[in-house]
C-alpha cells in the first residue's frame, strides 16, 4: 500500500496527520508543497482531492483532503489493527 502525504512542515494541520500516521505506525512518503495556493501543483491537488489546502493524502490512488477527514479515514481503516 502506498501512502503519500502532501504537506509542508510548518502546517499545524499537517502535523496532526503526521502524528496520526506515526501513532498507527504507517509508512508514508512526504511531498512538500509550496505555500502558494495558486501554484500549478496546488491546482492539481485541488482537482484530485477537492480542496486547495494541505494536508492531502493519497492512499492507493484515493485522494483525501482536510486533516479531520484524513484522520477519520486513517482511524477507520487502520486503527482497529493497532488495538
Amino acid at each position: 500500500m502506498e501512502i503519500i502525504l502532501y504537506q509542508y512542515e510548518e502546517c499545524p494541520y499537517c502535523e496532526r496527520v503526521r502524528q496520526k500516521l506515526k501513532e498507527l505506525k504507517l509508512q508514508y512518503e512526504k511531498v512538500n508543497v509550496s505555500y502558494d495556493r495558486e501554484g500549478p501543483f496546488r491546482k492539481e491537488l485541488l482537482k484530485k482531492s477537492g480542496v486547495a489546502t494541505v494536508p492531502v493524502i493519497k492512499i492507493d490512488g484515493k485522494y483525501i483532503g482536510e486533516s479531520a477527514e484524513i484522520i477519520t479515514y486513517l482511524e477507520k481503516q487502520f486503527g482497529k489493527k493497532q488495538r
